[in-house]
């Protein structure tokens, strides 16, 4: 679970997450696109989520897909989320949603 939490510490890798989530089963080059950072760069933060278990690849002939690996993030929040009722941090997110005028968190 660490390398879960070291990988998700990082903006840079927490963005490639979300592109994921966004549309699962990109190429580097694709994930390159909008990235402000070399494709080295972002080589080397899929490698460390592909390391955590949070991005796993397959290839289809000569192209790596990327796609989003749910269950670690899953195995955290029934840790450590699922020792409290969850309707009552559910309440607490969606309050400080609210009252932050965020949509997206």
């Amino acid at each position: 679970m660490d390398a879960v939490f070291k990988a998700l510490a990082d903006p840079s890798r927490r963005q490639l997450l979300d592109r994921l989530q966004a549309r699962n089963g990109q190429t580097l080059a694709s994930l390159c696109d909008g990235m402000e950072m070399s494709r080295q760069a972002v080589a080397k933060h899929l490698s460390q989520l592909e390391a955590a278990n949070l991005v796993v690849v397959q290839w289809h002939g000569r192209e790596k897909l990327h796609f989003l690996n749910p269950v670690p993030i899953n195995e955290i929040a029934e840790r450590w989320i699922g020792k409290y009722e969850r309707h009552r941090v559910q309440a607490l997110h969606d309050l400080k949603t609210k009252l932050e005028g965020n949509s997206d968190d």
